[in-house]
Protein backbone atom coordinates (compact mmCIF):
# COMPACT_ATOMS: atom_id res chain seq x y z
CA UNK A 1 0.00 0.00 0.00
CA UNK A 2 0.96 3.60 -1.12
CA UNK A 3 0.33 6.26 1.55
CA UNK A 4 0.65 9.39 -0.46
CA UNK A 5 1.54 11.77 3.00
CA UNK A 6 3.70 8.75 3.94
CA UNK A 7 6.83 11.41 5.08
CA UNK A 8 6.02 14.60 7.40
CA UNK A 9 3.24 15.12 9.43
CA UNK A 10 0.52 17.84 9.78
CA UNK A 11 2.60 20.36 11.44
CA UNK A 12 4.56 20.17 7.71
CA UNK A 13 1.18 20.95 6.40
CA UNK A 14 0.15 24.04 8.51
CA UNK A 15 3.69 25.31 8.65
CA UNK A 16 3.52 26.10 4.76
CA UNK A 17 -0.14 27.30 5.17
CA UNK A 18 0.40 29.70 7.92
CA UNK A 19 1.90 33.31 7.14
CA UNK A 20 5.13 34.09 7.71
CA UNK A 21 7.40 36.82 8.39
CA UNK A 22 8.26 37.51 5.15
CA UNK A 23 10.92 39.93 4.52
CA UNK A 24 10.77 40.30 8.08
CA UNK A 25 11.73 36.93 8.94
CA UNK A 26 15.03 37.77 10.46
CA UNK A 27 14.23 39.94 13.00
CA UNK A 28 14.66 38.82 16.72
CA UNK A 29 11.52 37.91 18.85
CA UNK A 30 11.87 41.46 20.62
CA UNK A 31 11.36 43.33 17.70
CA UNK A 32 8.44 41.10 16.00
CA UNK A 33 6.65 41.41 19.47
CA UNK A 34 7.13 45.50 19.09
CA UNK A 35 6.16 45.44 15.81
CA UNK A 36 2.57 43.18 17.22
CA UNK A 37 2.46 45.32 20.18
CA UNK A 38 2.35 48.74 17.60
CA UNK A 39 -0.37 47.08 15.43
CA UNK A 40 -2.23 46.24 18.79
CA UNK A 41 -2.13 49.73 19.39
CA UNK A 42 -3.11 51.34 16.14
CA UNK A 43 -6.14 48.50 15.87
CA UNK A 44 -7.40 49.87 18.99
CA UNK A 45 -6.98 53.35 18.33
CA UNK A 46 -9.04 53.00 15.09
CA UNK A 47 -11.62 51.15 16.81
CA UNK A 48 -11.75 54.00 19.46
CA UNK A 49 -12.30 56.43 16.22
CA UNK A 50 -14.89 54.26 15.19
CA UNK A 51 -16.60 54.59 18.67
CA UNK A 52 -16.36 57.96 18.85
CA UNK A 53 -18.07 58.19 15.71
CA UNK A 54 -21.22 56.01 16.43
CA UNK A 55 -21.47 58.20 19.55
CA UNK A 56 -21.09 61.86 17.59
CA UNK A 57 -23.30 60.18 15.08
CA UNK A 58 -26.17 59.10 17.62
CA UNK A 59 -26.00 62.02 19.33
CA UNK A 60 -25.90 64.69 16.45
CA UNK A 61 -28.55 62.89 15.06
CA UNK A 62 -30.91 62.53 17.64
CA UNK A 63 -30.21 64.91 20.59
CA UNK A 64 -28.99 67.77 18.57
CA UNK A 65 -30.76 67.29 15.29
CA UNK A 66 -27.30 68.44 14.05
CA UNK A 67 -26.82 66.90 10.79
CA UNK A 68 -23.52 68.06 9.99
CA UNK A 69 -21.99 66.49 13.42
CA UNK A 70 -24.32 63.13 12.31
CA UNK A 71 -22.03 63.38 8.56
CA UNK A 72 -19.13 63.76 10.76
CA UNK A 73 -19.90 60.43 12.87
CA UNK A 74 -20.37 58.76 9.93
CA UNK A 75 -17.20 59.46 7.88
CA UNK A 76 -15.05 58.90 11.03
CA UNK A 77 -16.97 55.21 11.62
CA UNK A 78 -15.80 54.78 8.04
CA UNK A 79 -12.55 55.62 9.12
CA UNK A 80 -12.13 53.97 11.91
CA UNK A 81 -12.78 50.22 10.54
CA UNK A 82 -11.33 51.08 7.36
CA UNK A 83 -8.03 51.89 9.46
CA UNK A 84 -8.76 48.26 11.72
CA UNK A 85 -8.89 46.40 8.27
CA UNK A 86 -6.19 47.85 6.99
CA UNK A 87 -3.79 47.19 9.59
CA UNK A 88 -5.39 43.55 10.39
CA UNK A 89 -4.41 42.56 6.90
CA UNK A 90 -0.77 44.38 6.75
CA UNK A 91 1.19 41.10 7.80
CA UNK A 92 -1.03 39.13 4.65
CA UNK A 93 -0.02 42.04 2.41
CA UNK A 94 3.57 41.94 3.00
CA UNK A 95 3.57 38.49 2.91
CA UNK A 96 2.04 37.99 -0.42
CA UNK A 97 4.04 41.33 -2.22
CA UNK A 98 7.13 39.49 -0.39
CA UNK A 99 6.21 36.33 -1.80
CA UNK A 100 5.38 37.20 -5.46
CA UNK A 101 8.88 39.62 -5.61
CA UNK A 102 10.88 36.59 -4.86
Amino acid sequence: MLFAADEGDINTIIGGIAPDWGPFGSLGNEAKVMIEVVMAVAILICLGIAIWGAAKQRIGATALRDTFSAEQGKGLIIAGLTGVFIIGSLGTLFTIVYGMAV
